[in-house]
């Protein structure tokens, strides 16, 4: 016979059991990422970090995407789906296809519920590049710019002194030409124009041009300054020893040592430096401009975006955003990249990355092109992945000399007027 006593242990431990659920009852955040190759360790160590100070949410990352053009192309998708992520990290130049869908969650409110938002290290410059209009679309996660990396070794050899590089597309042509005259494989320059326009775009507005007009009713790219950076890269094509290489070829031929110049992301530091280990004596140094001016750098990288519309995830989601955008978040994205710091307190602190760049000169460079960043562009409309598409292709035949600077010029104006939305 159950006695009362016997029945109220046993009632006690049965809540017991249903408290301790509770308890460790989590929210789930489910969160994608864009080129794992840069951020899957990034990413594993802040959350790690962040579970361990928030036991109520637990992270589960969706299958990373090569690309941000592949990670857009996932979220549009999924949008509105059960698959869609809760959390995503967004290329600066697909910010804005993700406003016109309406994807987003605008974070407006949630700043606005801060009591201090500067005060935690976001400023209102590095705000901006995760903005769209007058909707805050994101936290900058990872910001960069491009930069030269040098083979000191080759440098040396024809000539040049690794203390005081080339600092005039003029003189890294020269260089670069030089080393291709050495032979046995070695090339002078691997310029990174595949894949998107954000090299294109380097050049531009390092000009002091733009893609396109104030009201964007018209192609602004297609002046003088468009003009000059592809005579540019035609030029580096003919006089600079560069190659008609692939992404992946162009990296592996540098880090084994057989290319003089690279410029690319400072995004991809880290793995270089990795990759090069001891064969050779790895410099870099700022991006020339061909106006020092004027000029200004599209600042690629990517912010973290909440798709979720549940009130509760929500909360969850603000919470690692601020985190991960926060100082623990960049101090471990810089080291493990080579990004610049999108957060104030993590630039200044002792305590994050205020020792890290004098014990990392090879880091300096992109902290010292900060000044010069600005938002990247993105074109508008629906075309936006199309007109980046049709701008690599025309590049694609300068660079194996099948078109002039001018009909390439032409031919991007074309298909650019062709892809934007009627007015």
């Amino acid at each position: 016979m159950t006695t009362i006593k016997t029945f109220a242990t046993a009632l006690g431990a049965t809540l017991g059991l249903l408290g301790a659920g509770y308890a460790q009852a989590q929210t789930v955040l489910k969160v994608h990422y864009p080129m794992p190759g840069f951020f899957k360790d990034v990413m594993a160590d802040i959350s790690q970090a962040f579970m361990r100070e928030n036991p109520d949410v637990s992270i589960e990352f969706v299958a990373p995407s090569p690309t941000y053009e592949d990670g857009l192309q996932l979220l549009l998708r999924q949008a509105n789906s059960a698959n869609q992520p809760d959390i995503s990290f967004v290329g600066f130049n697909r910010l804005r296809v993700i406003d016109e869908r309406g994807l987003a969650v605008d974070l407006t409110p949630f700043i606005a519920e801060e009591a201090d938002i500067a005060a935690e290290g976001f400023s209102p410059r590095l705000l901006d590049l995760a903005k769209v209009g007058d909707h805050q679309l994101g936290l900058a996660f990872a910001a960069s710019t491009p930069i030269m990396y040098y083979n000191a070794d080759l440098l040396r050899e024809v000539g040049g002194d690794p203390e005081n590089p080339p600092d005039t597309w003029d003189e890294v042509i020269e260089y670069g030409g030089r080393i291709a005259a050495l032979g046995n494989g070695v090339q002078g320059i691997d310029f990174r124009w595949q894949g998107d326009d954000w090299m294109f775009m380097a050049l531009v507005l390092g000009d002091g041009g733009r893609m396109m007009s104030e009201d964007e009713k018209s192609v602004a790219f297609a002046g003088p300054e468009g003009q000059a950076a592809l005579e540019l890269i035609e030029r580096m094509r003919r006089e600079g020893g560069m190659p008609v290489f692939t992404k992946a070829a162009g990296e592996q031929a540098f880090v084994s040592g057989k290319v003089g110049f690279a410029f690319q992301t400072t995004g991809a530091l880290r793995n270089t430096i990795n990759n090069v280990g001891d064969k050779f004596d790895l410099r870099t140094a700022p991006l020339p401009l061909l106006d020092a001016e004027r000029g200004k750098l599209p600042t690629g990288g990517n912010a973290i975006v909440m798709l979720t519309r549940d009130p509760a995830k929500q909360q969850a989601a603000w919470r690692l955003m601020k985190f991960a955008a926060g100082p623990y978040g960049a101090a471990t994205v810089v080291p493990g990249t080579g990004y610049v710091p999108t957060n104030t307190l993590a630039a200044q602190s002792p305590d994050y990355l205020g020792d890290f760049y004098p014990a990392n000169p090879l880091f300096q460079a992109g902290l010292d092109q900060m000044d010069a960043m600005v938002p990247w562009y993105a074109f508008p409309g629906a075309n936006g992945v199309r007109i980046t598409q049709a701008i690599v292709d025309r590049l694609a035949a300068l660079v194996e000399l099948r078109a002039t600077p001018a009909e390439t010029l032409d031919g991007m104006r074309a298909d650019v007027e062709r892809l934007l939305p009627r007015r």
